[in-house]
């Protein structure tokens, strides 16, 4: 069996023939002696919010843990339980608009309630409310992405090459996967029934659009840190798709069976 032996250059060409947002130099510099929020530098603050949301979250996590029958059921109301929630998160980001965390998790909550088919109207199996009215979807649909957009917005440093603190590259990671895994779902299932508010970008976005757009969130979610958003990127980007079907069939015909 033939040997096929590819140099460290060799390996990063077939990277960019198949997903041309790579760029295998690009590391992202973690410096756990910044501060863990860009927009809260005061210690004593940071910490004063983080335990809020932590509060918060922790009630989220007890009702996931009821609902998937690992824990005693003692939420009679799972939305009106995630609804409250909301509502404290919501007060966090009224007192502090710039700290990205707290944007983060409400779109997670959304997420949750109504499901990542949001913008296109389909049932979500996974959603607690997967069928809400038009004006209720739009809404949502609008504080979603633009609390996503927020969050990216917030915690992106100027340049690659900038150093970001752990916390802010987790943020990070997490805000482009979410806003992938919505796009992903609404090219998957478009044009269905939109809900797309007239002042979003997507509103005039095609099936390719969506799932460019997805891929290109996974890759910058893997970036930051998500190994599952890095691994779908290419598998999701239909660029990417083509171009890897092209690639095997040429090393195929190149190097025979032993390139299988």
């Amino acid at each position: 069996m033939a040997y096929i032996s590819l140099s460290r250059n060799d390996i990063n060409v077939l990277e960019k023939i198949k997903d041309p947002e790579t760029d295998p130099t690009a590391v992202v510099p973690i410096d756990p002696q910044l501060p863990r929020d860009p927009h809260v530098t005061d210690g004593e603050v940071y910490t004063k919010i983080v335990n809020r949301e932590r509060e918060i979250l922790l009630s989220i996590q007890k009702l996931e843990l009821q609902l998937a029958n690992l824990q005693p059921k003692t939420i009679p109301e799972p939305v009106a339980w995630y609804k409250e929630c909301l509502s404290k998160l919501d007060d966090i980001i009224e007192e502090f608009p710039n700290y990205a965390s707290a944007r983060n998790n409400r779109a997670q909550a959304l997420r949750r309630l109504y499901g990542d088919n949001l913008l296109v109207g389909t049932q979500s199996a996974k959603a607690l409310i997967p069928q809400p009215d038009s004006d209720t979807r739009k809404r949502a649909a609008k504080t979603m992405l633009e609390d996503l957009d927020a969050s990216i917005r917030l915690l992106s440093p100027t340049t690659l090459s900038t150093p970001i603190s752990p916390q802010a590259a987790k943020t990070l990671s997490m805000s482009y996967t979410q806003r992938a895994a919505i796009y992903h779902a609404t090219g998957k299932s478009f044009p269905g029934n939109l809900a797309i508010p007239e002042s979003r970008r997507e509103l005039s976005w095609t099936k390719l659009d969506f799932e460019e757009a997805a891929a290109g969130d996974f890759a910058m979610g893997g970036r930051y840190g998500n190994e599952i958003a890095k691994g779908l990127a290419v598998s999701v980007n239909p660029t990417a798709k083509l171009c890897g079907q092209m690639v095997r069939e040429a090393m195929k015909k190149e190097y025979g069976p032993a390139f299988a």
